[in-house]
């Protein structure tokens, strides 16, 4: 798969061009909020147990812990993407960073786990103004394409480390502080973040924003949680019950309408013609399958490891540290590799590593070597900072420049969706099952990692453009098309 970038100019005309000290101060800055957003994504997996244990509560609303924040996320990020284009990034992404911290702050003190899920999904609200808005940003800080290609390679690298890092991290704040602390430790990041955005983040906004599409926003909305719902909620209800095939028939009605209102508005929510470009679709698919497998592959680690083999939360957290490892020395790598040759190389080194890290755990049973463990993470972590950056830099060059916030919008929501129905069919295949029975149950979650690997493989060749799409249309034959156009207009007049 390759992609054509072109130069992006600043998309605010009277803002200046910043100094390349001010640009890369700008990308940690945001680097710093996705690093907290992509940390809150995993971290709280590790702490499952302790936080049944805690608040009395089944496996199945340890799973609504988890996706009450992903579903939330992924509604909205579109949405909160074309907020930022028109009334201002930095205004509304500060705004996220006020709402995902008191969100955070009401997870660590919440009594139940009602009130938890639904504060989980209030720091979904605040998440979703945080990850397209930042990427927006620096693209629009970042006018060179080569520049632009590190700049959202190391963005994809703070990202990737951080989904990697929070068992660890949650692991190591549970067994000295319990779980409440995973909660907590957001807050004094939320402060810094704040103060250093208003110091150093330039506001910028698209010269023409975009209509907000309530209708599409709400059809969306639907889609993504009743079809994750049914997921999480099938093994309870019956697959075939009443209520399971009411579920089937809303997210159908509701998938059709969502389809209908966007081909009929002229400024949809998502653009669906978008899907007919094999690379950017594939950019999008192969998003949900890398982050199906990494859930996947964190909450079957974490009952595993904890309820079948008895270890400590932190214990289980270490046992992450080569998926950690991989992820933070290749995604660098992966973005150097963008600029260089294009996605196609990255792309197909992740899909080979996770197939071969999912392939390596098929056979898991109660007694399984830890080295063939730790192997495997290495080899999922490896793919997974192989697969970020190549896929944001796809999805973001197959979109106009005054579209930032919806293109890294679209990305996200890919990620989000994916990790929502990992973690959804992940918990499906172990809830409810004794301990003994843990390994057995999630073979077929290995299976489905390794299955995610061999499709980001058959995306990548499907995607492969055909020569004369390679490059860009020279702009004579742009021009000759105008003038036909114009003459077409004139006879009929």
């Amino acid at each position: 798969m390759t992609a054509t970038t072109h130069p992006i100019k600043p998309l605010d005309p009277v803002q200046p061009v910043l100094s390349a000290r001010r640009r890369w101060t700008v990308l940690a800055v945001c680097c710093l909020s996705m690093f907290l957003v992509g940390l809150d994504t995993t971290i709280v997996n590790v702490g499952l147990p302790a936080i049944g244990h805690g608040l009395g509560v089944g496996t199945r609303s340890l799973e609504w812990t988890v996706d009450a924040y992903t579903l939330v996320l992924a509604s909205l990020l579109i949405s909160s993407g074309a907020l930022a284009d028109r009334f201002g990034r930095r205004r509304v992404f500060q705004f996220g960073l006020v709402v995902f911290g008191a969100a955070s702050l009401l997870c660590a003190i919440a009594p139940s786990a009602g009130v938890l899920i639904a504060a989980r999904a209030v720091q979904g609200v605040g998440a979703s103004m945080l990850s397209p808005v930042a990427l927006a940003i620096v693209v629009n800080a970042m006018p060179d394409p080569r520049e632009r290609a590190q700049a959202i390679g190391v963005w994809a690298s703070v990202f990737g480390l951080s989904m990697a890092a929070g068992p660890i991290t949650g692991g190591a704040l549970i067994a000295g502080f319990g779980w409440r602390s995973v909660f907590w430790i957001n807050a004094p990041v939320i402060v810094a973040a704040l103060v250093l955005t208003a110091v150093f983040v330039p506001e910028s906004r698209a010269p023409r924003a975009q209509r907000l599409d309530l209708p599409g926003q709400a059809l969306l909305a639907v889609v993504i949680g009743v079809s994750v719902g049914v997921l999480i909620e099938g093994p309870r209800i019956g697959w075939t019950s009443l209520s399971a095939l009411a579920a089937y028939a809303s997210a159908a009605a509701a998938t059709v309408g969502f389809g209908w209102v966007e081909s009929h508005r002229s400024e949809p929510l998502m653009d669906l013609r978008l899907y007919r470009h094999p690379v950017f679709s594939s950019a999008v698919l192969g998003a949900v399958a890398v982050f199906v497998a990494l859930n996947v592959t964190f909450l079957l680690n974490t009952f595993y490891l904890q309820h079948a083999r008895g270890w400590t939360p932190l214990a289980a957290g270490v046992a992450t540290l080569p998926m950690a490892f991989g992820a933070t020395v290749c995604a660098p790598l992966s973005g150097r590799l963008v600029g260089r040759v294009g996605p196609r190389l990255p792309l197909v080194l992740a899909g080979g590593f996770i197939t071969v890290g999912g392939l390596c755990m098929v056979g898991l049973d109660q007694h399984t070597s830890v080295l063939l463990l730790l192997v495997a993470y290495l080899l999922i972590g490896v793919g997974f900072g192989f697969a970020n950056a190549p896929i944001t830099n796809t999805a973001v060059s197959g979109l106009p420049a005054d579209r930032a916030g919806v293109a890294g919008a679209i990305t996200s929501t890919a990620r989000q969706l994916g990790s929502a129905l990992g973690t959804a069919i992940a918990g499906g295949l172990v809830a409810g099952t004794a301990p003994v029975g843990l390994a057995h149950a999630s073979r077929p979650g290995w299976i489905l990692v390794a299955t995610c690997g061999l499709f980001l493989l058959l995306v990548v060749h499907a995607a492969r453009p055909k020569k004369d799409e390679a490059r860009p249309a020279s702009p004579q034959p742009r021009r000759a098309n105008i003038y036909a156009r114009e003459v077409r207009k004139w006879r009929k007049a």
